[in-house]
């Protein structure tokens, strides 16, 4: 990054000397030579032009060289005021020079209306600025130059120059998502066979869908992404089969939080969801709404502005759902409180069953440490699988034993009236009767 700070100083001065018409080793900017360690092709991963070098450079100065743009403070002597052709604008706390999409203008076309032309089609939406999300302007107001736009570089590029390429934002009002890890492996997820069949094929389709439609030439038929629904009661799998998928392929989970995504207020809504899937647009992530029927739920009949309000925001939600270009997965306690048309967008609908008898022996097995059984351990494990729990209501029980069974100064085995009692409880927590 050295080298590459060093050449822009070398630029930005040679451009001002030009500008003012001083003595110069250049006579264009064009003649300065580059950096031999291509550092900007390596993290782009294109052919860069100088036009996108200069551009990139200038939005990176803030980020790892702020004072090299302290050149842009200079005042024009004849108005006692910043020069216009400079742009820049004032951050909240930084006290450094910003650029704006003017001070790309400057570097690129000094005294040239022709190139100024040109410059605007670096953030154009076509142009891989964009579409990338590398840099682009913002924040024109109404009516306002569009090169008077800040000059933004996206967390995503500041990620491959700062943490290695690793982006992973921060839980806040902007991004209401937090990444979701798991210690587990699959062997600790105890499900039916048909089920594990099923995302069997969820986790082919991330190893191999690209190579899929590629072979048989289906990207032109099948729209990019993958979306499942994955139902049935709290506790049974659902959360964790996210997570493991994520983990066996190297994608980050993230799960939205709802509370801060869904508004009162009509559009807000919309805006919430339009900031979690731009920011995911470019990532390798997959996203995960937990309890999704409380945003996604069925369209009704419009008699009122709410009704309408909310028609809207499943309609938009459907939209950037199938328009997604990464796996989404939408978890419910109840399907048939989602909307229909979500259905023939899901390439899986996978049912999370409570497990039977057969699988919460196996479950108990796993949960319950060896230390605590004794000669009676058979006989404990039969008579809790009887019972009718999830998973997650399992953990809880095992939870509460090791509370009660705790003391570092004595081996405690774990009895079967213990056990009783604690399930028991945890019977009457979730409101079931007791026999």
């Amino acid at each position: 990054m050295k080298n590459m700070i060093s050449y822009f100083q070398t630029l930005l001065h040679t451009a001002f000397a030009l500008y003012f018409g001083q003595e110069s080793e250049y006579k264009s900017l064009e003649e300065i030579p580059l950096p031999k360690k291509d550092e900007l092709a390596n993290w782009t991963g294109k052919e860069v032009t100088w036009e996108e070098r200069v551009a990139l450079l200038l939005a990176l100065m803030p980020h790892v060289s702020p004072q090299s743009l302290d050149l842009f403070f200079i005042l024009n002597k004849n108005l006692d005021r910043p020069y216009t052709e400079f742009g820049g604008w004032k951050g909240i706390s930084h006290n450094g020079f910003l650029p704006t999409g003017e001070t790309v203008a400057f570097l690129l076309a000094l005294h040239s209306a022709e190139k100024r032309k040109a410059i605007v089609n670096l953030f154009d939406q076509e142009h891989w600025f964009y579409r990338e999300n590398v840099i682009k302007l913002d924040g024109q107001g109404p009516g306002e130059p569009f090169l008077s736009g800040k000059l933004c570089v996206s967390d995503e590029f500041l990620a491959k120059i700062f943490r290695d390429g690793t982006y992973r934002p921060d839980y806040s009002s902007d991004f209401p998502a937090r990444r979701m890890e798991t210690k587990l492996n699959w062997a600790d997820l105890v499900l039916p066979y048909n089920l594990k069949e099923e995302i069997t094929q969820i986790t082919q389709w991330l190893e191999y869908g690209q190579s899929i439609s590629v072979q048989w030439n289906l990207d032109k038929f099948l729209k990019r992404g993958y979306r499942c629904l994955f139902h049935g009661p709290p506790g049974t799998g659902k959360t964790l089969t996210a997570s493991l998928l994520g983990k066996q392929h190297g994608m980050d989970v993230y799960r939205i939080d709802l509370s801060m995504v869904v508004s009162k207020y009509i559009g807000e809504t919309e805006k919430n969801l339009a900031k979690i899937f731009d920011r995911a647009e470019h990532q390798n992530w997959i996203l995960f709404f937990d309890e999704a029927d409380a945003l996604f739920g069925k369209r009704t009949e419009t008699s009122d502005s709410n009704d309408r309000h909310a028609n809207q925001e499943v309609a938009y939600l459907l939209q950037r759902i199938e328009d997604f270009p990464g796996m989404v997965i939408l978890a419910t306690n109840i399907k048939d409180n989602l909307d229909e048309a979500f259905f023939r967008r899901f390439q899986s609908v996978l049912y999370f069953p409570v497990p039977n008898q057969q699988l919460r022996y196996e479950l108990w097995q796993r949960l319950i440490p060896k230390d605590w059984l004794d000669e009676r351990a058979e006989e404990l494990l039969q008579e809790a699988s009887i019972i009718k729990l999830s998973g997650g209501s399992m953990l809880n029980v095992v939870q509460s034993c090791a509370l009660q069974l705790f003391d570092p100064k004595v081996s405690v085995k774990l009895s079967l009236d213990l056990f009783k009692s604690t399930i028991k409880k945890e019977l009457e927590k979730e409101g079931k009767l007791v026999s």
